[in-house]
């Protein structure tokens, strides 16, 4: 089985064409931080973390640190576990809401980074609207993202594999426009 390295994940973001902010290394372990775009929601934060021995670990910096609405934040986490797949949220030491999602070594390859990559954005676009207390307080609705997707590459590239999620998504989008609240494309 061929080893996945650091160099084999640098050379995998740049065919998915994902640039990293940021890239370091330590005891083995590296780590690349990057700015990506979901369909709806701009500037998503991900650091994905490898460790050759065992895993990929894919860390959305889902939300500021919660407030007060602890424990209503918390069970809509335990909900999205249950409802959405091959992703987890959790709350780091600081209170700060993640979603994560964890690729064994012995799978690793490039579509199944990038399809996981793609997984984690479509998941922050469909869980926006039930996020906006945490993302924006004290604004009724996401802003509208003012530009094209960086990502819609990396979208059109999976959209076979993430058929439901993105379904899911456009239902959302049917349901929005039914109430009269605007989402963008």
């Amino acid at each position: 089985m061929p080893t996945v390295d650091a160099a084999s994940v640098d050379a995998w973001l740049a065919e998915l064409d994902l640039q990293p902010i940021e890239r370091d290394e330590r005891e083995g372990i590296s780590s690349w931080d990057l700015h990506l775009d979901g369909r709806r929601r701009a500037d998503v934060r991900l650091t994905l973390i490898l460790d050759p021995a065992s895993a990929m670990l894919l860390w959305v910096h889902f939300a500021p640190p919660l407030g007060d609405s602890f424990r209503v934040s918390y069970r809509q986490f335990l909900r999205w576990n249950d409802e959405l797949p091959f992703v987890k949220f959790a709350l780091s030491a600081d209170d700060r809401p993640v979603l994560t999602s964890e690729l064994p070594v012995s799978s690793l390859a490039r579509d199944v980074l990038g399809q996981a990559i793609a997984r984690l954005l479509v998941v922050c676009d469909l869980t926006l609207d039930r996020s906006v207390t945490w993302l924006y307080p004290g604004a009724k609705a996401a802003p509208a993202m003012d530009r094209p997707s960086r990502q819609a590459a990396l979208f059109e590239r999976y959209a076979g594999q993430l058929a439901d999620l993105l379904e899911a998504d456009a239902e959302a989008d049917a349901e929005a426009a039914a109430a009269g609240v605007p989402r963008p494309a």
